[in-house]
């Protein structure tokens, strides 16, 4: 609980800090598609990998066991569920694999939150070794 404390803590002193460029790291648009449990693309094209969480993936090329990707699956359908079509949010703070990484907001809350309270993803603050799936699907 202390954990999910401190990340929204984060979450709040990050979408609170000004801007060094004022505005010029945020920004919105309607989701296109999801790709997986954590990254979405907009309809403009750019692709959004969602800030301090890990999803399990997807692909068997990519995930460390077969189990893995039957929890990516449901990440990405819940994702999806959340995000099929809708407007969201966001404040820019990186670059991962061509992608804008962002803390993105859905309705005014945050969606990485909303994701690893629902189960399917979990928090990965930068520089820590990412989540080990297949353990939850023993």
């Amino acid at each position: 609980m202390l954990h999910v404390v401190s990340i929204l803590g984060l979450v709040a002193a990050t979408l609170a800090a000004p801007s060094a460029h004022a505005g010029g790291n945020d920004g919105s648009g309607r989701i296109a598609w999801v790709t997986d449990g954590d990254t979405f693309r907009l309809e403009s094209g750019e692709r959004i990998r969602i800030a301090g969480i890990d999803a399990p993936e997807t692909h068997r090329d990519q995930a460390r066991c077969a189990g893995e990707v039957v929890l990516g699956l449901r990440a990405k359908d819940r994702a999806t569920a959340l995000l099929a079509g809708r407007d969201v949010t966001f404040r820019r703070v990186g670059r991962s694999y061509r992608r804008t990484v962002a803390i993105v907001l859905l309705d005014g809350r945050d969606l990485g939150t909303e994701l690893v309270q629902s189960g399917v993803a979990a928090w990965w603050p930068r520089g820590r070794p990412k989540p080990v799936w297949c353990e939850r699907t023993r």
